[in-house]
């Protein structure tokens, strides 16, 4: 069993103020920490990965075929792979959440 504590990850800046921590992973799927910064782009981007999240505390809305998603703390989500898809933090408030990959994802290859 692996055990990965949050607080022991240091974080990546992924682009200007979206702050990711791969956490615990395994051969099928693994788990990221995010922290997207009020008024942060994530830009548009697709992977293979299946991408299934949940908004801790803060307000996200996310991009996907030309509508506006809006999430709220307590949501949940799932990006089937190969979707582009994009989002941006509109509130005061960072928006934090975790993600789970499958298959495991490393770091996103749109890093600035």
């Amino acid at each position: 069993m692996e055990v990965v504590p949050e607080a022991a990850v240091e974080s990546t800046e992924a682009v200007d103020d979206v702050h990711l921590k791969l956490l615990a992973g395994g051969t099928e799927a693994n788990v990221q920490h995010f922290r997207i910064d009020p008024g942060a782009v994530v830009p548009e981007h697709s992977h293979p990965n299946e991408q299934v999240g949940y908004l801790v505390s803060g307000t996200l809305e996310f991009h996907v075929d030309g509508e506006t998603i809006a999430l709220e703390s307590g949501d949940s989500y799932a990006i089937p792979g190969d979707e582009p898809h994009g989002a941006e933090n509109p509130g005061d408030d960072p928006a934090v959440g975790i993600e789970v990959f499958s298959p495991p994802r490393e770091d996103p290859d749109w890093r600035s």
